[in-house]
């Protein structure tokens, strides 16, 4: 059963609209390594929590996310899925599936995927991470 709605409909649609887009722009700016611009969907002290480290507050996040990116990569694109989203006034938590294509010598493969758990404020109209955890449980060598 869902929860009531506790605001107008359409408010409540749009922000879930923009909050799925939020989800698409840090797939794109990670995908074309806008390391910058990805840790700029975060507030200001936001917390990025990967299989590989945490990166915290823009500066961190972003250092976090260059630091693996080393050496060449092949073109790469994350797709998201599964979006579920809670509202709860100008806070969320969204859950959702990823996986990474990328190419490969012998054609396009999975290089990995996982889910995201993330929380999510609204500051100034806008929706921004607060804390996104990575679960990576797709990967080369795991079962």
């Amino acid at each position: 059963m869902a929860p009531p709605m506790t605001e107008h409909p359409t408010e409540h649609l749009a922000d879930k609209d923009a909050i799925r887009e939020l989800l698409a722009r840090y797939c794109f700016h990670l995908d074309n390594d806008r390391f910058e611009a990805m840790a700029g969907l975060f507030v200001a002290d936001g917390v990025w929590e990967t299989a590989f480290g945490t990166g915290t507050g823009h500066a961190g996040i972003a250092a976090q996310a260059r630091g693996l990116a080393t050496g060449p990569r092949p073109r790469r694109v994350h797709l998201t899925t599964n979006i579920v989203i809670t509202l709860t006034g100008n806070t969320a938590t969204a859950q959702s599936n990823w996986m990474l294509f990328q190419n490969t010598p012998s054609g396009p493969a999975i290089g990995s995927g996982g889910a995201y758990d993330d929380r999510l404020v609204k500051r100034d109209g806008q929706w921004l991470f607060q804390h996104r955890r990575i679960d990576r449980f797709i990967a080369e060598g795991r079962n």
